[in-house]
C-alpha cells in the first residue's frame, strides 16, 4: 500500500475512532513526509463531546502518523510518551499578552523562559514558545528593542542547551494589540538576535490574516521561520480548499523545497469530526 492508498483508507477510518489494524503499514508510507504535530487545544471540545480521555486521543492520533502534540505540559507527557508522542512545542510560560516587549515582565520571564528550556532538556524536547506581548501603547521600535535586551539574556543559554525559542506571529485583529503581527517585524528581530537559537513561530493563519502572502514569506524568509503552524483561512477551521482559500498542499511544497527538517503544528479548530479532520489534514501536509 502507498502512501496515498493509505490516506485514503485513514480518511474513511478516522471517523471510527481508533483506526484500528494500519499503524504498521502508515508509518513506512510516512516516514518521507514532513513531521507533523497537532495542537491539543484545538480538540479539547471534540474530546468532551465524544467523552475521549488523553490517552485515547493520543492512540488515535499515533495511528494517524502524527508524532506530536504540542503546546502540551509535564502532566500530560508521561500519557503522550506511551504512544511515541513528543512536544514539539512547550506554552509560553506567561501566555500571550505579557512578553518580552516590555521590561517591567523580563525578571519573571527570563527565569521561567529558562525553566521552561530545562524542562524541555530533560525531556528531549527541542522548541519553546515565546512572545511579544501586547502593546499596551508602546510603539514598535521600542517594543523591539526590548525584546533584544530581554531575548539576549535568555537566547544564549538557549543555544547552551541546545533548544530553539520561537516566537510566534500572531494577528492583533483576534489578539488584539499583540506586537509581532507581521512578517517585517519577524524579521527584523530575528536578523537583530542573529542566533540558530532564535526563530520564529510562523503561523500560516494568522499571517494570511494579517494580509501576509505565506508563499512569498517562505521563499524569501525561511531562514527565519524555526516551527509553522495551519489553520483554515479564513475562520481557522479544517484546512481542505473546499472549506477555505489556501492551498496547503502548495505551501507544504514550498516549505519541503527549503530543507526544513522542523515540524508542522496543526493548530486548525475542527467544525467536523476531530479526527477525520486531523487525519485529512495530515493527508494533505504529507508531500
Amino acid at each position: 500500500m502507498n502512501r496515498r492508498e493509505v490516506m485514503k483508507s485513514l480518511a474513511v477510518l478516522s471517523a471510527a475512532g481508533m483506526l484500528p489494524g494500519i499503524h504498521s503499514a502508515f508509518a513506512e508510507a510516512a516516514k518521507y513526509g514532513l513531521k507533523q504535530s497537532a495542537c491539543l487545544w484545538c480538540y479539547g471540545g471534540y474530546m468532551k463531546k465524544n467523552n475521549i480521555s488523553l490517552d485515547q486521543f493520543c492512540e488515535a492520533v499515533a495511528k494517524i502518523g502524527v508524532r506530536s502534540l504540542e503546546l502540551t505540559g509535564a502532566s500530560q507527557w508521561e500519557v503522550m510518551k506511551k504512544y511515541g508522542l513528543c512536544c514539539a512545542m512547550l506554552s509560553a510560560p506567561m501566555g500571550i499578552a505579557r512578553g518580552f516587549n516590555h521590561t517591567k515582565y523580563h525578571e519573571e520571564l527570563i527565569v521561567k523562559t529558562k525553566a521552561c528550556i530545562d524542562e524541555a532538556v530533560s525531556w528531549g524536547f527541542k522548541n519553546v514558545i515565546c512572545m511579544s506581548g501586547n502593546c499596551e501603547g508602546m510603539g514598535k521600535e521600542e517594543g523591539m528593542a526590548n525584546c533584544v535586551k530581554g531575548l539576549k539574556e535568555v537566547v544564549p543559554y538557549a543555544e547552551k542547551k541546545g533548544i530553539v525559542l520561537c516566537m510566534e506571529l500572531l494577528n492583533s485583529h483576534g489578539h488584539k494589540d499583540y506586537m509581532a503581527d507581521s512578517t517585517a517585524w519577524c524579521v527584523e528581530l530575528t536578523h537583530k538576535l542573529d542566533s540558530p537559537s532564535f526563530k520564529i513561530l510562523y503561523d500560516i493563519f494568522h499571517a494570511r490574516e494579517m494580509g501576509e502572502d505565506p508563499i512569498k514569506d517562505i521563499r524569501e524568509h525561511h531562514d527565519c521561520w524555526g516551527h509553522y503552524h495551519t489553520g483554515g483561512w479564513p475562520g481557522r477551521a479544517e484546512i481542505d480548499l473546499a472549506s477555505q482559500q489556501l492551498d496547503y498542499a502548495k505551501i507544504m511544497r514550498e516549505i519541503a523545497e527549503t530543507g526544513y527538517q522542523g515540524w508542522i503544528g496543526q493548530e486548525f479548530v475542527p467544525r467536523r469530526d476531530g479526527l477525520k479532520s486531523l487525519a485529512e489534514a495530515f493527508g494533505i501536509c504529507d508531500v
